[in-house]
């Protein structure tokens, strides 16, 4: 091809070819540099071919190819986009240039569209894509004519602003918060615990940032610096199952955010190793010298050899107070407790069947988490339930295996039901079988009742025994009360003085739990008798069914 030929094709190409690659170019000097790549290119090709069949075709493949090997020069990423998925955003090789530049405008149109609300956005597509008359609009979505007008006035502002926004975005106007910890205190429903809910960052964010404060979906998305289409959405979502409250267009946070603070952080500390202290080692003293240890009513066979139906041995002391300290530690001298909020009162029924308070932990960047903050990110509990003869209570650490899941409530109430059958009968192979997955029993492969299984678990054989037990823990409890409240009081003020006031409830009852069904006071004790010495580390056979008790009902 002549050289004045080539130059004037190239030339009428260069246009598109450069709004092609500036949209998927990160910054402006490499969508400038990589116009005159493929401008070049094409010039070169032109001068020794004369045989080129579609233009656009040719162009555009030329294109194609430069951009894939610009991305693969950038370390095989664009901006949060793997190379591997870029045939899902490029457009197909069968698309001429000009497919590709009104694609382009197309989309453009698309994204400004995003930054209205849902409302707007219909009525905005409906007038100016459809062209359908105002009237017909308002009639179609049930709202009065004036709505109509005042929206169509409103989205030209809003899609400037939004617009801003979100070129704003990519300057980091948004740092994202990470819920460190996400609990469910209470029952889940059939979607799991409530961390299911927030596996997402604009979850988290979206909570967060009303948690002080009701706002609307578009001052959400000014604040996270992203299109109000994801933020309308994901906070439906949250509403519907009442992690947000919504009111008149403005969502309000419905769960507990504990965002840490160099003073929270040292009265927390503070209080709970003053209270383990004198707990802990009080009740593993009580416990070793009263003899209840081997107590007949307290029943385990928890062994890492195999068992023998000749010789039963009963599980070491250590095994077994790692069921009992905690639990004592948890239900023990309840009658000390304020009671003065109901879980009825502060828990939110969700549509899955849930009945919980979800409570989130954040910890900013500038505080230094609370002490054993690692492992309370290992912990799971208690957690208990229950059927007419037995209480199933557990707690999942850092020294147990994982044994609180999705599937946990199901294994729970099978468990509880074969135990109960157990009593009164024998189980089917399957059935024995299922147990000792759970690592509940052990069986001798003969005899199949309940105590030639070898139960691998601490059974507390009755209701007796079960109040002697907590009798010890709630005398503990108050003898030491008034130092417990001391160090207990400040604590609670300064978490009150941080919550919002329409959470002062669903605050107040978690307080109430301090030193009892607390995961922090149990790992607190836990900690204390191992780093004293007085609780040894369990077993690797151990850790199956470390910190399982079973209670009987009668």
């Amino acid at each position: 091809m002549k050289r004045e030929q080539a130059e004037r094709i190239t030339t009428q190409y260069l246009k598109a070819i450069y709004g092609f690659v500036l949209k998927r170019c990160t910054n402006l000097q490499d969508a400038e540099d990589l116009s005159q790549e493929i401008a070049f290119k094409v010039f070169r090709t032109l001068l020794v071919k004369d045989d080129i069949k579609s233009l656009d075709q040719f162009i555009w493949t030329v294109a194609h190819n430069s951009l894939a090997n610009y991305y693969r020069g950038r370390q095989q990423t664009t901006v949060g986009l793997p190379i591997d998925e870029l045939a899902e955003v490029l457009p197909s090789k069968n698309d001429t240039l000009q497919d590709v530049v009104d694609r382009e405008t197309a989309d453009h149109l698309h994204m400004k569209i995003a930054c209205l609300s849902k409302l707007q956005r219909r009525i905005v597509i409906a007038y100016y894509y459809e062209n359908k008359k105002q009237e017909t609009i308002a009639s179609e979505l049930g709202i009065p004519l004036g709505t109509v007008k005042w929206h169509l006035f409103e989205a030209k502002k809003e899609l400037k602003r939004g617009m801003e926004m979100m070129r704003q975005s990519n300057e980091l106007k948004f740092n994202p918060i990470h819920f460190e910890l996400c609990g469910t205190n209470g029952s889940p429903g059939t979607k799991g615990p409530n961390v299911h809910f927030f596996r997402s960052a604009l979850s988290q964010n979206i909570v967060y940032d009303v948690w002080k404060g009701a706002k609307t979906i578009n001052e959400i998305a000014v604040d996270l610096g992203v299109s109000p289409v994801y933020v309308e959405s994901e906070a439906e979502y949250l509403a519907e199952y009442g992690f947000l409250l919504e009111s008149k267009g403005k969502y309000l946070c419905n769960i507990l955010v504990n965002e840490a603070s160099d003073q929270l952080i040292a009265l927390h500390d503070e209080m709970y190793q003053q209270a383990a202290k004198i707990f802990a080692n009080a009740l593993f003293d009580a416990l070793t010298s009263s003899g209840i240890l081997r107590d007949s009513r307290i029943i385990c066979w928890q062994t890492d050899e195999p068992i023998s139906l000749t010789e039963q041995k009963k599980a070491d002391d250590n095994f077994i107070l790692w069921s009992l300290i905690p639990y004592i530690a948890a239900l023990s001298g309840e009658n000390l407790m304020d009671k003065s909020v109901s879980f009825e009162e502060a828990a939110t029924l969700r549509p899955d069947g849930g009945h919980n308070i979800c409570q989130a932990s954040v910890m900013p960047p500038n505080v230094k988490p609370s002490m054993y903050f690692d492992s309370m990110k290992q912990w799971c509990g208690p957690c208990w339930n229950q059927n007419k003869d037995y209480i199933l209570w557990q707690i999942d650490s850092e020294w147990s295996e994982r044994r609180v899941d999705d599937s946990y409530i199901t294994n729970s109430n099978q468990i509880l039901a074969l135990l109960s059958k157990m009593k009164d009968g024998g189980l089917t192979e399957e059935e024995y079988t299922f147990l000792a997955q759970m690592g509940i029993i052990k069986t001798s492969g003969n005899d199949r009742d309940l105590f030639t299984a070898c139960l691998q678990i601490v059974w507390l054989e009755n209701a007796a025994v079960n109040r002697e037990l907590l009798h010890i823990g709630a005398g503990i409890k108050e003898k030491h009360w008034a130092e417990f409240q001391a160090a207990k009081a400040p604590f609670d003020q300064a978490v009150l003085d941080v919550t919002p006031k329409h959470l002062h409830k669903m605050q107040k009852f978690g307080l109430q739990y301090t030193f009892f069904s607390d995961g922090w006071f149990i790992l607190h004790c836990l900690k204390e008798l191992l780093n004293n010495g007085k609780l040894k580390l369990p077993t690797e056979n151990q850790k199956k069914v470390l910190t399982t008790l079973l209670v009987s009902n009668m």
